[in-house]
């Protein structure tokens, strides 16, 4: 086992208050490092800047995934309050949760949500699967609140209605929000088609699999989950169609990295597990548009693939001696 497979080499020191709380300003106001492999060359921007790095020819893939109002505040039946994220819509009859406390939670326990409930039909590996007095998208709709991630550490606000969701989110299913799509506006969507730029979308519904926390030393054991994902013909077609294929996010990656027919994307829907980390070699990204990630996880250790894990930790060092700001509302990096 290589020295970079392990989990303990993807850890980094990251003061708390780099951790932001709430996005920028303005969503093209964000921090732009620009990172070049080939020289290892680091530039500092901001993210409307993003334009200047395209061609007439290249192809941006977006993830049109939409956050759903996932997370569900209940009582259990002796008035203990509890929290529910809801990971997916699944199978009707057993919709898969996390759920904290999760002590003293049994299979046939009840949990109160006002004028509705759920039922416990099992828990397996933290994972609680749920039976709703009605249909899961209604319950939603009706109490479901917009599932922040747990290290923001804050209430949920009107506006992150709208800033914790993509300008081009249209399907419905994630319980997380593609974080380098929040930096795009219509503005730097309609630049780049000006510049011959052409935007295909792709889908990835995030899980529990793209942040469950890596726990064994030897990253390898690691198993990712599955995450519901689609690419249709006609986005194949543009992106096959590219000189450059520039993937927002990690989970555009794993998504062009899975749907494969040769060195080809080809058109697909299903599920998949795949596990990005260093060795890893890239058949479909030419470039890639990220945040800055939380140490020791699957998001790291995909950007060490892709740029390599000691330019990865260089570009690092320069945005915390930058006050660049990590994680989901955090700023953005583009890796050439």
């Amino acid at each position: 086992m290589t020295a970079e497979l392990k989990l303990s080499d993807f850890d980094y020191d990251l003061p708390k208050e780099f951790i932001v709380k709430f996005p920028s300003v303005q969503r093209d106001g964000s921090k732009l490092l620009v990172l070049h492999r080939d020289t290892g060359k680091i530039e500092h921007k901001i993210f409307r800047n993003v334009v200047d790095y395209f061609v007439d020819g290249d192809v941006l893939i977006i993830n049109k995934t939409k956050v759903i109002p996932a997370r569900l505040f209940g009582k259990k039946e002796t008035g203990g309050k509890i929290e529910i994220l809801i990971l997916g819509y699944g199978d009707s009859k057993a919709v898969p949760a996390i759920v904290k406390p999760l002590k003293n939670l049994k299979i046939g326990s009840r949990i109160f949500i006002q004028d509705d409930f759920c039922e416990v039909v099992s828990i397996e590996n933290e994972i609680v699967k749920l039976k709703f007095s009605d249909d899961i998208e209604i319950i939603l709709k009706k109490h479901g609140k917009i599932p922040l991630p747990p290290y923001i550490k804050r209430d949920i606000i009107p506006s992150d209605a709208e800033r914790y969701q993509t300008v081009f989110a249209s399907a419905a299913g994630s319980v997380a929000v593609p974080t380098a799509g929040l930096h795009f506006t219509e503005n730097v969507l309609s630049q780049l088609r000006n510049k011959g730029v052409k935007i295909a979308d792709i889908l990835l519904h995030i899980s529990w699999a793209t942040f469950s926390p890596v726990r064994c030393e030897n990253i390898t054991e690691h198993k990712m989950g599955e995450e519901y994902f689609e690419i249709e013909k006609s986005s194949a077609d543009i992106i096959n169609s590219a000189k450059r294929k520039i993937a927002v996010g990690t989970t555009s990656v794993r998504v062009l990295e899975t749907s494969l027919g040769g060195k080809k994307v080809t058109p697909k829907k299903g599920a998949t597990d795949i596990f990005i980390y260093p060795g890893y070699k890239f058949k479909n990204v030419d470039a890639l548009i990220t945040n800055f990630h939380l140490p020791k996880t699957t998001l790291l250790m995909l950007v060490c693939a892709f740029a390599g894990r000691n330019l990865i930790f260089k570009a690092y060092q320069q945005a915390i001696k930058n006050n660049y700001r990590f994680a989901s509302y955090g700023d953005a990096m583009l890796i050439l």
